[in-house]
């Protein structure tokens, strides 16, 4: 399917392929002739997360999202809600030399209220600030990318209540990001903030970048299980009070 794409795009014809996430691992050699030949391919991947669920283990992708930001010249993209999801299309609808591949989720995500959020349009620069602090300096950032957003948004409520300011930033593409101004990027996440916290149901490998030495991550560490994804999200402890934990831990306790 993959390899069939990029001929088409050789062809002038704008390809698509779309799977789940796991899947991934079968058709990287042409994903990564794509990047390599400059091809405009899109790969539209569902399934994203141990949110699969029932489907076990071997259907819950844990590493593909690490191994496709691997590939050079491979845009990887997880939005967090519709928005999120119409900007994508709306940003890698206009590459004409590089692939994008899309990480969708299976389960329903919240829509965030954008009169209160970031604008959307910020997807295009690869991370933005989705919500400030109601009030003073953030102390803390919390980094989310895909359906981990919506916890963030959440942890950040609960740390209010307690009076520890944070800042929320939605992360749908690290390349992109990092293809931004410095200026940019020192605005969204500033150095002189090092408690950082990011968040993703995948493994940790390359999120150092982004947090920094005193950094933490909420994600996974091994493979999924089967069950409901609610229970599973639990179970491996990518909650609202495990980021709390962890925003609290980044400031020293």
């Amino acid at each position: 399917m993959a390899a069939a794409c990029n001929g088409m795009a050789l062809c002038g014809l704008r390809a698509y392929a779309s799977t789940f996430l796991v899947f991934a691992d079968y058709l990287r050699p042409s994903a990564r002739l794509a990047a390599i030949m400059g091809l405009p391919v899109l790969y539209i991947f569902t399934h994203d997360s141990i949110g699969v669920g029932e489907d076990g283990p071997t259907h819950e992708p844990v590493e593909q999202i690490a191994s496709l930001r691997a590939i050079p010249g491979l845009v990887v993209m997880r939005p967090a809600d519709a928005n999120e999801v119409a900007e994508t299309y709306r940003t890698v609808v206009a590459f004409k030399n590089r692939p994008a591949a899309l990480a969708l989720t299976r389960q329903d995500l919240p829509t965030f209220d954008r009169t209160k959020c970031g604008a959307a349009s910020g997807v295009a620069r690869g991370a933005y600030v989705l919500a400030d602090p109601p009030s003073g300096q953030p102390r803390v950032i919390l980094i989310g990318t895909g359906s981990e957003v919506s916890l963030c948004m959440t942890a950040q409520e609960r740390l209010a209540a307690e009076g520890i300011a944070a800042r929320v930033v939605s992360m749908p593409s690290w390349e992109l990001f990092d293809e931004q101004p410095r200026d940019y990027r020192d605005s969204v996440l500033p150095p002189s903030i090092t408690a950082r916290v990011a968040v993703e149901a995948g493994i940790e490998m390359g999120w150092s970048k982004y947090t920094g030495p005193t950094g933490r991550f909420v994600g996974m560490t091994g493979f999924g299980a089967s069950g409901p994804y609610q229970q599973l999200y639990q179970h491996f402890g990518i909650t609202p009070e495990a980021v709390v934990a962890q925003a609290k831990a980044a400031l020293g306790g």
